[in-house]
């Protein structure tokens, strides 16, 4: 194996911000292992991205699933001996609703994707990072702008979004002494098939739907590729990147 080649996992990588990373980091030479729960539809980001067929390793995984998710990184480690990078991405939004009405199946399922799935798949990259050689690699977890502050009727999305950053900071922490690199990207209104609707007029805090601005998906992909492109010695702790004029800063 070429070892001068960076080998990534990107999950959640049928759509989204997920592809655009996935394919971004296909067409930059990286070696990609794509994970998401349709096979069909990672197929797509890799022929989207016209990238060698050696380079690229379609894994359908259910990252709510912990054999799901071991499956995955030993599939990549017997396939190309390493990870040097996670795109931790894969995430759902969930029922919009008031928090009064949200089920507790609502709940448990975004809880289950967006932050235990989140651990899983941290913990398995982590794992092999800390044991291979060269030691060492960086993983990104994909938070939000609901890392900070919320929208109407995404209880369960915001409270994991938060979490998501204790999450970072912990694997920061205690990556220290391996190499392990931790940083995460908090992105707002990118377009994408799940944020359409933000685009066509989303709920605001004061009760009225407002058509807010959105920027390319290409921007958060670019954003990513900065982050993973650094040497191990810097690291970009937390990174936001919106459209510019979306209602985060100030009051709406």
């Amino acid at each position: 194996m070429d070892e001068r080649r960076r080998v990534s996992v990107v999950t959640g990588a049928g759509s989204g911000i997920g592809a655009a990373v996935a394919r971004a980091l296909l067409v930059a030479g990286d070696r990609v292992a794509l994970a998401g729960r349709r096979e069909a539809a990672l197929r797509r980001t890799v022929a989207d991205a016209d990238a060698p067929a050696d380079d690229a390793l379609v894994l359908p995984t259910d990252v709510t699933d912990p054999a799901a998710v071991r499956a995955l990184f030993s599939r990549v480690a017997e396939a190309w001996g390493r990870v040097d990078l996670l795109f931790n991405n894969a995430g759902m939004f969930g029922v919009s609703a008031p928090l009064d009405e949200v089920e507790l199946d609502q709940w448990r399922a975004v809880v289950d994707t967006n932050l235990t799935g989140c651990f899983m798949c941290a913990q398995e990259a982590f794992r092999l990072m800390k044991t291979q050689r060269p030691q060492g690699g960086r993983i990104i977890n994909n938070g939000s702008i609901s890392a900070h502050v919320p929208r109407p009727h995404a209880v369960a999305y915001t409270a994991t979004k938060h979490a998501v950053t204790g999450l970072t900071r912990a694997i920061s922490l205690e990556g220290r002494g391996y190499s392990i690199a931790c940083g995460q990207i908090d992105i707002g209104n990118a377009t994408t098939d799940l944020s359409a609707h933000i685009g066509a007029g989303a709920l605001q805090a004061d009760g009225s739907v407002m058509v807010e601005p959105m920027m390319d998906v290409r921007h958060a992909a670019d954003a990513v590729l900065h982050m993973a492109g650094l040497p191990l010695t810097a690291n970009v702790q937390f990174m936001t990147v919106m459209a510019t004029n979306m209602p985060y800063i100030g009051r709406g």
